[in-house]
């Protein structure tokens, strides 16, 4: 299984977002095009069963429904664009992994008992497949001059702790009902929705305040009625909630809010210094009251992003009748305020209140898997020589160029077997630095591989990592020259073996089989600066395949390639040569290097 690494984005391009979601409800119109009816017109049309969400999967999906209203007012009564909506949910919850739905307030237009009761009946959808959802009470919900200590209302009746006491999300409601919270399970981990009422009393938000402290390692996403007023303004209650509730819990990292429009954002910096996003989603001054449009958060923690869409399943439902020139513009909404992506270092920004713990080392030993001929690890400053850990007798020597010398640092791959790398300093022109070989007579240094190998090294470049200084340093690789072994095809002075970086870090596999004259090259995808790398090179014994993270990479010859040709010569750890000679040294971190005498699955290197 591939492992990811992301670089800590910030907020990306509305262009980029979205776009799997942007081409599904393409398709999803061309159905209606030519069917019936493109969403499932009844509750059991939609599946059957309950709604079960995949909770380790690392890409899982919130939806969120802001104020339907319109939908519910007096004698204007129209529940088919909810349905359609929740129908859509039930439909994609398993190709979206849908997790959760939050409605975001306001669900009528004066909270009646007829009101409340027809969206009710719409939820009811949701209630008989066991789908997780919170709803909150909006102004035109409830009295709008009140509390949550307001007492009865119809909405309460409706929407109160009664209503999801015993489902699995539920986690508790405060004793006036108004406020509740809602754990799910995703991404491998628990989450929480807090859902809050249209205005919070002194009750209120020590409910809120008392939920948080109970549950102090559970990210929360904060839903409400009122917050964001318009693009980085709050409103004077959303101030209000900033400073008596969000700013001092830091795992409030997103709310989402409705009541004004049109859609807008904000980001503020909360007392730990980190950011929480705040989103204003509300869309019922368009078309048909907002035809119970909906926001699909989707959620990937490998590239720590949240992708957000926004669309009308009502509207995409109608799509087979034919369009008006309205539904044809509010299918589904793609300005920047309404299709986005938020950049979230999720472990980092969460690891103030629940800090993912570390991989511990492993011993040696566990290291030594079948074929081992060399295992070399950093857990220390090198003084004198490194002794393979296989035990084998391929030691290591130093080898210093203009008077430098090789650091050692703690940092390691997180993934990494041994906690520390060595900090290679080479420079190019002059050249300089510190690199590593093996010592004369070791057995590597004429092992052939015929039946195959693997090659694996983890690797970091620092931010001062320069082509025009430090391209093309070896991070392994086997000394003498082509010519030397006889094999005079493309140019002789390139060594036999060598696992370098180009100019663009790309991790290059180049070397000479002895059923080849000529040099097999496998190339790998740039590596980003200042971040760990494992890197494999696995022959079967007949072709090669470069890994990146545990991923093939694209340019994998097909052709055979049999060894790895050798003139009995030293093998080398950070250092190149070119002709016989040294030509350049890694500027950067090396951590654990294992070479093994035969293929190794993937699920057996070292970052696993």
């Amino acid at each position: 299984m591939c492992t990811s690494h992301a670089q800590n984005p910030g907020e990306a391009p509305q262009a980029r977002a979205g776009r799997r979601g942007f081409l599904r409800a393409t398709a999803l119109l061309g159905a209606a095009a030519t069917a019936s009816v493109a969403l499932p017109a009844t509750a059991d049309a939609a599946g059957t069963g309950r709604s079960r969400p995949d909770p380790d999967s690392r890409r899982f999906t919130l939806a969120v429904m802001p104020d339907t209203q319109y939908l519910f007012d007096g004698p204007s009564i129209d529940k088919a664009p909810v349905e359609a909506s929740l129908r859509y949910l039930l439909a994609h919850g398993e190709d979206e992994n849908i997790v959760f739905l939050s409605h975001l307030g306001d669900l009528t237009q004066n909270g009646t008992k007829d009101e409340v009761a027809a969206v009710s009946e719409a939820f009811a959808l949701l209630d008989r497949r066991g789908a997780g959802y919170s709803v909150l009470a909006g102004n035109h919900d409830v009295p709008s001059s009140t509390t949550d200590q307001r007492g009865a209302t119809p909405y309460l009746d409706a929407f109160g702790p009664r209503r999801f006491t015993g489902r699995p999300t539920f986690g508790g409601a405060s004793p006036d009902g108004y406020n509740a919270y809602h754990v799910f399970r995703a991404g491998g981990r628990e989450w929480m929705v807090l859902a809050l009422d249209w205005r919070l009393s002194d009750q209120g938000y020590a409910w809120a305040a008392g939920v948080l402290a109970r549950n102090p390692h559970t990210p929360v996403v904060l839903t409400t009625h009122e917050l964001v007023v318009a693009d980085d303004t709050l409103s004077p209650y959303g101030q209000q909630l900033w400073d008596r509730l969000i700013a001092d819990h830091d795992q409030v990292f997103l709310t989402l809010n409705g009541h004004y429009w049109p859609a807008g954002r904000a980001v503020r910096r909360n007392k730990a210094g980190h950011d929480v996003h705040l989103h204003l989603t509300n869309y019922q001054n368009r078309y048909f009251g907002g035809a119970a449009m909906i926001r699909l958060y989707r959620f990937d923690l490998d590239r720590n992003v949240i992708d957000v869409e926004t669309v009308s399943p009502w509207i995409l439902g109608r799509a087979a009748k034919g369009l008006n020139e309205l539904e044809r513009q509010e299918i589904e909404l793609s300005g920047d305020a309404d299709r986005f992506t938020v950049g979230i270092d999720f472990a980092e920004r969460f690891s103030g209140f629940a800090p993912a713990p570390a991989r511990p080392a492993r011993p040696a030993s566990r290291m030594l898997v079948s074929g081992t001929v060399a295992y070399w690890r950093f857990d220390s400053a090198v003084s004198g020589a490194v002794r393979d850990l296989s035990g084998h007798g391929n030691d290591l020597a130093v080898v210093a160029v203009g008077g430098a010398s090789l650091g050692w640092s703690p940092d390691h791959h997180p993934d990494q077997p041994g906690h520390g790398s060595l900090e290679f300093q080479g420079h190019k022109s002059p050249l300089k630095g510190a690199y590593l070989r093996t010592v004369d007579g070791a057995p590597i240094n004429s092992a052939t591989f015929k039946t195959g190998y693997t090659i694996e090294a983890f690797y970091r470049l620092p931010a001062d990592w320069d082509p025009a200084h430090h391209a093309w340093p070896g991070l392994v690789g086997r000394t003498g020259t082509g010519g030397a072994a006889g094999k005079t095809a493309d140019d002789p002075d390139e060594p036999l073996a060598t696992l370098s970086l180009s100019n663009d870090r790309e991790p290059q596999w180049a070397m000479r089989p002895l059923n080849q004259q000529g040099i097999a090259t496998n190339w790998g995808q740039e590596t980003p600066l200042e971040t760990w790398w494992h890197v494999a090179v696995v022959n079967d014994g007949r072709h090669t395949t470069l890994y990146v993270e545990g991923c093939p990479v694209v340019r994998n010859p097909r052709a055979s390639a049999v060894g790895i040709a050798s003139v009995g010569l030293p093998w080398l750890l950070g250092g190149y040569e070119y002709g016989g000679r040294i030509d350049q040294i890694l500027h950067g971190r090396l951590g654990d290097v294992r070479i093994v005498e035969r293929a190794l699955p993937v699920t057996s290197f070292m970052n696993h």
